[in-house]
């Protein structure tokens, strides 16, 4: 069936519109041109599309059913067009960036802040998300770049660029004072009511695999859902929590919180900037990839 796509695009106006008039001004042409186009299509496919009234005009159910398929493609052209449009334009568009709680308050926040400032017309969203669906999401196609904390799957396509180290901690309210003047056996943490964070993060995997290693298995007292509530509940001695530091830093320093020691630390993670090298980034995005990524602590490799 050869029918000129314009017929679509021109079909597709007059349904959301349901005006031939309304039609034709957002197209800029003449209602006759609008009508004998619907016209043409009606011909070509061999069916009415549409009922006339003095309301204006109405799908028919034959209608209904082409244009539930016209507007996924058409819609979806001009979502095509527009993201090309964003490429090619380094100075608007938008970012989609995937962060967690702690690499956006304890790594992008400032940055953004900054590229801001530089460049305002960019809009940036951020889809908050543990390190697992950050990378989901990346190799989706529905975030531009993610910034996720180690330990990371590793995949083929997936480029990897540390940033800044982070480091595993157990922090305990004041009722646990006791605790922190003595290097602890982790083993030790067996008869403590331990708390972690809830799912399958990489922060929980990362400490559990650790533990495991030196011969302890945790039966967590509770499992929440952030590392805020970690350290809330923390402070009111409901039990030893497992974070990354910077979340207690402050309570530390105010004494709210005691660091707790132990014979050995849990080695470092780091947070990494991760992109997909089988889906191209917009210009806006790699202007805001180099920002971060030259702005990375010297000394930092690579490899993760």
């Amino acid at each position: 069936m050869d029918i000129n796509l314009e017929y679509y695009k021109i079909f597709y106006y007059v349904a959301k519109r349901q005006s031939i008039t309304l039609a034709a001004e957002e197209l800029s042409i003449s209602q006759p041109a609008v009508s004998q186009a619907v016209k043409h299509l009606e011909g070509g496919l061999g069916c009415a599309l549409f009922v006339r009234t003095s309301k204006g005009m109405r799908l028919t159910k034959e209608g209904e059913l082409l244009f539930s398929y016209v507007q996924r493609g058409y819609e979806l052209l001009l979502s095509g067009e527009k993201k090309l449009s964003e490429m090619l334009n380094p100075e608007s568009g938008e970012i989609c960036i995937g962060a967690s709680d702690m690499t956006l308050q304890f790594y992008l926040l400032p940055y953004l802040e900054r590229f801001h400032e530089a460049h305002p017309k960019i809009r940036v969203t951020v889809t908050n998300a543990p390190t697992p669906e950050t990378l989901q999401h990346l190799g989706d196609g529905r975030i531009d770049f993610g910034v996720v904390s180690t330990p990371i799957a590793r995949r083929a396509s997936l480029r990897t660029v540390p940033v800044r180290t982070i480091r595993d901690v157990f922090v305990a309210g004041r009722k646990f004072a006791y605790l922190a003047k003595k290097v602890l056996p982790y083993r030790e943490l067996g008869k403590l009511p331990v708390m972690c964070l809830e799912g399958t993060t990489s922060t929980r995997r990362y400490v559990e695999e650790f533990l495991s290693a030196e011969g302890v298995r945790l039966s967590p007292e509770f499992e929440l859902p952030t590392s805020e509530m970690l350290i809330q509940f923390a402070v009111r001695n409901l039990g030893i929590a497992s974070v990354v530091e910077d979340f207690a830093a402050e309570r530390i320093r105010s004494g709210e919180l005691c660091l707790l020691r132990f014979e050995r630390e849990i080695p470092v993670r780091r947070l990494c900037i991760v992109t997909d090298e089988r889906i191209p980034v917009s210009r806006a995005a790699g202007k805001l990839l180099d920002f971060l990524i030259d702005e990375k602590p010297s000394g930092e490799d690579e490899t993760v």
